[in-house]
């Protein structure tokens, strides 16, 4: 079985490959795409389903050089979860621009160099979830980001390349703290594999440990979006195609959020800084929640509400119990399958009504039933409505710090209450206006237009000339992933309890000799 776990990655790579070959040929693209990401779905759930049953990692020590020395690729039930999680993104969103593809030709996503890099970004996300050393993870953050910067700027417009020159210096600037971070702790330890820094990072000072363990989470919350380095976010994001930014909103920032969890709960888990990250949680979740009510345009106030919520998942890791870690895996699953849908909803919003600006579409509930009902049910779910996955979360949560009983905690779970129903507002309020709202004379009548006066000096959107047709594969794919954030709440039973068992070990790090038992089996 262990055979399996190279594929994860090598597989998109060679996709990658094939696609760029083929780069003159939009059908064998498509293709060789789907075809590629959906047998590393299969594999992924395979692999999920080994370990689960098994309650044993999977262990591969590429190029058989003794652990250790070599790299070492880590499978266990966090790493599985996400990789299957982000294989459905994957799929659904590469299904949703293969309908764009075919309707708008190479306007906004052009083939030729989308499809390769798609697959060349789905490597670097599984590499980073299956990364048993932090160079490897280093790596994994690199691939995915060579291929974000291509994947952010296609089109080549203005607005475009501004943002992407944005996203690139601030990613840069990450990249250069995780690998200074990682040349410090080799430095100071001989070694960069997680299981034996977990052994080895007592021994040292707790002032260098304090040093190593903050540049490292400095590295991982700009990658996270964390507050205040979450700036560079919501103006990067909106730009992009419609695909891309659904991919980005849902997995880029997780893959920062998983390092942390990842370093938190094995590397310096005698080396407290929950307070410093409580903290920032209830700042991250505050300000990005009032940054989007402060925005007229759909994707920027989603932008800004993915920070926001990017704060409940430092909660939960601040929290630092297993039921915590086991609410904000949960939790992590739930925001990257509803975030994604959300932008994707949008997406068919831009498409219908020629702009994703909340004071100019109007009348899609009586035009577009259909958007009406995939925008609302995850718009509902992310504000955390019961009986959503979102509020199944938040609750999980909240009862965790309620178990911890400080007041702080109890401050973040205000926080966090607060949170959810400006968040819930904010969506709602974009629903009023842009489903419900049916002509200026009504709106008019009903003083609309006042109650919403302040958010004309909001950032426009690129907003596009003209309506343009909706292929039924773009409806249907954004259809079947609502499917799946309804499934989040059917099958809530059987995944928390999956995510309680992943926060059960995560406490308790792999040691040297059960990673070199796990290799050899």
């Amino acid at each position: 079985m262990s055979s399996l776990v190279p594929l994860l990655v090598t597989l998109p790579l060679l996709g990658a490959g094939v696609a760029l070959i083929f780069g003159r040929r939009r059908r064998v693209q498509v293709g060789v795409s789907i075809v590629t990401l959906t047998l590393t779905l299969v594999i992924a759930s395979v692999l999920l389903y080994a370990v689960d049953s098994s309650g044993q990692a999977l262990a591969v020590s590429v190029g058989g050089w003794p652990i250790p020395f070599g790299i070492i690729l880590y499978v266990d039930r966090l790493a599985a979860l996400l990789v299957v999680v982000s294989s459905i993104v994957l799929l659904a969103v590469l299904l949703f621009s293969v309908g764009q593809g075919a309707a708008d030709g190479d306007d906004d996503t052009p083939v030729t160099i989308f499809h390769p890099s798609y697959l060349i970004l789905a490597a670097g996300i599984f590499n980073a979830f299956i990364a048993g050393d932090l160079f490897n993870l280093y790596v994994g953050f690199e691939i995915l980001l060579v291929a974000s910067y291509v994947l952010i700027t296609l089109g080549s417009t203005e607005s475009r390349i501004r943002t992407g020159v944005v996203y690139i210096v601030v990613s840069l600037v990450s990249s250069i703290l995780f690998l200074a971070a990682i040349a410090a702790i080799y430095g100071a330890l001989g070694t960069v594999n997680i299981a034996q820094l977990a052994e080895r990072m007592s021994e040292l000072p707790d002032a260098t440990q304090l040093v190593l363990h903050l540049m490292l989470l400095l590295a991982f919350s700009i990658k996270a979006a964390v507050f205040p380095l979450s700036f560079w976010l919501p103006d990067s994001y909106p730009t992009a195609p419609a695909p891309v930014t659904a991919v980005f909103a849902g997995l880029l920032t997780k893959v920062g959020v998983y390092a942390m969890i990842r370093t938190e709960t094995q590397i310096f888990r005698d080396n407290d800084v929950n307070t410093l990250l409580l903290v920032v949680a209830l700042a991250t979740m505050i300000v990005g929640v009032l940054g989007a009510l402060a925005q007229a345009e759909l994707k920027r106030i989603l932008s800004f509400t993915l920070v926001s919520h990017v704060g409940y998942l430092v909660f939960g890791l601040a929290i630092a119990t297993p039921v915590a870690l086991g609410a904000t895996i949960y939790y992590m699953v739930h925001h990257i399958i509803v975030q994604t849908t959300l932008f994707l909803a949008v997406g068919l919003v831009e498409r219908r009504a020629g702009s994703t600006s909340i004071l100019k579409v109007k009348g899609l509930m009586r035009a577009a039933p259909v958007i009406a009902v995939l925008y609302f049910i995850p718009a509902i779910n992310l504000g955390g409505l019961p009986p959503f996955s979102g509020f199944i979360g938040k609750f999980a949560l909240f009862d965790a710090a309620a178990q911890v009983g400080t007041p702080l905690m109890y401050v973040l779970i205000v926080g966090g209450i607060i949170t959810s129903l400006l968040t819930l507002y904010t969506l709602m309020r974009a629903w009023n206006l842009a489903f419900w709202r049916e002509d200026e004379d009504h709106t008019e009548e009903t003083g609309v237009v006042e109650r919403i006066e302040y958010l004309g000096a909001a950032p426009a959107a690129d907003d596009q000339s003209s309506r343009r047709v909706i292929p039924r594969i773009m409806t249907a794919t954004t259809a079947g992933m609502v499917a799946v954030t309804v499934a989040l709440t059917l099958f809530a039973g059987p995944l928390y309890a999956l995510c309680a068992s992943i926060g059960d070990a995560l406490l308790t790090p792999v040691t040297l000799v059960q990673l070199e038992q796990e290799v050899s089996r």
